[in-house]
């Protein structure tokens, strides 16, 4: 694999000419990060293998993707090719691009020392690494098997920056004049207020939603700052192998039962996690409604759960209003449509620029005009 002329395509495609962002982009041969992945396909996941296929092995570690390199806790570095494992993504090799954002976010300069959360593949470490020095550079994973494969894989390029195995909610291995996240955390960690040194500044994402935080340390051991116009979807912190199983018995209530109230909805099927503005609204305003979505034979169909015992169905066309079936103390379409209602008439939602205030205990106040949330 010519991987040099790829790096160099993929830095001209994701950074500007005068980057500081540019050579580590080019230096990095990305494919060595990745050698194995999942793909999901009408199968389940299925194993794929780069040098089995070297073209799709560059589209996916060059290309504009996120690779999942985990599922249910299974690494596909360890599994077998009949192997097709159920379950949440666990971890996965961040595509380039989103990986630059955040690092951009973070206003990294030379002789700072860096503390990544979240180590997966180690792309951000590596361009971390290469951009100010190992020795400079931290990286943190829950996963043990992620911090050694992370280990021998960058010590094969000649980069030796710090890892350490560790829940990021928890203890730090030390103190930082930037904390950058590619798992998202709702509230912010108060081990990271404590290891974020005077004048430091974090970038995350906050949990279930598309919204980037960054902020600067504040007097009082809190951080203050913004909701950036930008947006970014990683998944969230978990303390162990896998996440803990899902609302299962109230999806499949979801996808059965008539429910208490049936109604004709006034928008079109949407999934929902895929109107990030949206999505993140709901989020911040009404924490612990699950989704999922399928279309099948030219019906959108959309589920709602909430952790109350509330559950909502939306099923229609394309473009139609959708036959609503709803149960429990919320209704929770009738929110989603709310909301969509809001954005309609305001012309957006109030999250994009929006101030942020972390508190010392890591409580994280929004506001923005009169609209203001506290997101625990």
């Amino acid at each position: 694999m010519d991987w040099q002329y790829l790096a160099a395509e993929l830095a001209a495609r994701i950074t500007d000419p005068d980057s500081r962002w540019r050579r580590p982009v080019e230096s990095v041969p990305r494919h060595a990060l990745i050698p194995k992945w999942w793909e999901s396909t009408p199968e389940g996941w299925t194993l794929r293998v780069g040098e089995d296929d070297p073209k799709r092995w560059a589209e996916v570690a060059y290309g504009n993707e996120s690779t999942v390199t985990s599922v249910g806790g299974l690494h596909a570095d360890l599994a077998k090719p009949d192997d097709h494992p159920t379950g949440r993504p666990t971890s996965s090799a961040t595509l380039a691009a989103l990986v630059v954002k955040m690092l951009r976010h973070a206003r990294i300069s030379s002789g700072q020392d860096v503390l990544d959360v979240g180590t997966g593949a180690g792309g951000l470490t590596a361009y971390l690494a290469h951009r100010i020095g190992d020795m400079h550079v931290t990286s943190v994973d829950v996963d043990p098997y992620l911090i050694e494969a992370a280990h021998a894989r960058l010590a094969a390029l000649g980069l030796r920056p710090a890892l350490a195995t560790v829940d990021a909610t928890g203890p730090l291995p030390g103190d930082y004049d930037r904390i950058v996240s590619t798992v998202g955390v709702r509230p912010i960690p108060v081990s990271w207020l404590a290891a974020l040194r005077k004048g430091g500044r974090l970038v995350t994402t906050i949990r279930d939603t598309a919204l980037i935080l960054t902020a600067w340390k504040a007097p009082d051991g809190g951080a203050v700052g913004y909701i950036e116009r930008d947006w970014a979807g990683f998944m969230g912190t978990r303390h162990g192998a896998d996440y803990p199983p899902g609302p299962v018995e109230l999806f499949a209530l979801a996808r059965e039962a008539d429910g208490d109230e049936v109604s004709t909805g006034r928008y079109p099927v949407a999934d929902i996690r895929d109107a990030w503005e949206v999505w993140s609204f709901l989020s911040v305003s009404g924490p612990g409604i699950e989704y999922d979505f399928e279309e099948r034979d030219g019906k959108r169909t959309a589920y709602l759960v909430h952790p109350d015992g509330s559950w909502a169905r939306a099923t229609a066309g394309r473009y139609e209003p959708p036959t609503v079936h709803q149960a429990g103390p919320q209704r929770l379409w009738t929110t989603v449509e709310q909301v969509r209602t809001r954005a309609m008439v305001e012309g957006g939602l109030p999250l994009y620029g929006c101030h942020a205030r972390v508190d010392p205990d890591g409580a994280i106040h929004l506001s923005r005009g009169q609209w203001s949330v506290v997101v625990t």
